[in-house]
């Protein structure tokens, strides 16, 4: 298992939301890609960066800071928010990002995100976001009558690089990621399943290799300082 620190971004800033609201929010480090050079300097391969604001406005808004980081050629980047159409797909991997992310257009679009699965083969992840048994969309603001594991199941048929799953009710919350779910996840597809929300300790790292997960992203414990991303990488590959 490998450990994917998280960028959160609004107006050029890392940030954290508690449980996806954003009138619960956290300001930490001004500038991102010095936030970026202290996760390599960590030891960091990967890099996961949410576009708060993007998720908002339907389409990328911070890839002036995104492209400043991928341009450090350091770290392989993963971006999710606001990724509903072709073009804007496109523009991140135009500025070097590896894996674009798609939430919301998934679940209410499922043909085009089949279709976008299959022009960009590998390069695509699922964000499945959800309060209890139930996928989240925009911008977690809204719950969809679709299941989680059944959906994840109907998506895992394509060629998809990962599915990264987010319990809302743990994100920002450090008390630990629904291990419960990401079990059922893990079990259900052939898929990587990344887990996120919540982790927060080794204690955290090591249960959720123990149940398969491909990757665990780590955001508000390491700005917190409860969690180091050194032990964090030493514990995943342990």
């Amino acid at each position: 298992m490998y450990i994917i620190p998280a960028i959160d971004l609004i107006e050029g800033q890392c940030v954290r939301l508690i449980q996806g609201q954003y009138d619960r929010r956290i300001n930490y480090e001004s500038n991102p890609v010095k936030q970026a050079e202290a996760f390599i300097a960590d030891g960091a391969k990967w890099l996961h960066i949410v576009d708060l604001e993007g998720a908002k406005a339907g389409k990328p808004v911070n890839t002036k800071s995104i492209s400043t980081i991928a341009k450090l050629g350091k770290l392989k980047i993963e971006v999710g928010g606001g990724l509903r159409d072709e073009s804007s797909i496109q523009q991140l991997f135009d500025i070097g990002v590896e894996r674009a992310i798609i939430g919301t257009k998934a679940v209410s679009d499922f043909e085009w995100f089949s279709q976008m699965a299959e022009k960009f083969n590998g390069k695509i992840v699922l964000g499945l976001d959800s309060r209890g048994s139930r996928v989240s969309t925009e911008g977690w603001t809204q719950d969809s009558p679709e299941s989680l594991i059944e959906f994840a199941v109907k998506a895992a048929k394509l060629p998809l690089a990962a599915i990264i799953y987010t319990d809302i009710t743990k994100d920002g919350m450090m008390t630990g990621p629904n291990f419960e779910r990401t079990r059922a996840l893990v079990e259900a597809v052939q898929l990587p399943v990344i887990a996120s929300g919540g982790v927060s300790s080794i204690d955290d790292i090591k249960k959720v290799a123990e149940l398969g997960a491909a990757a665990a992203i780590v955001g508000r414990s390491l700005y917190e300082g409860t969690l180091t991303l050194t032990d964090a990488i030493i514990a995943a590959k342990a």
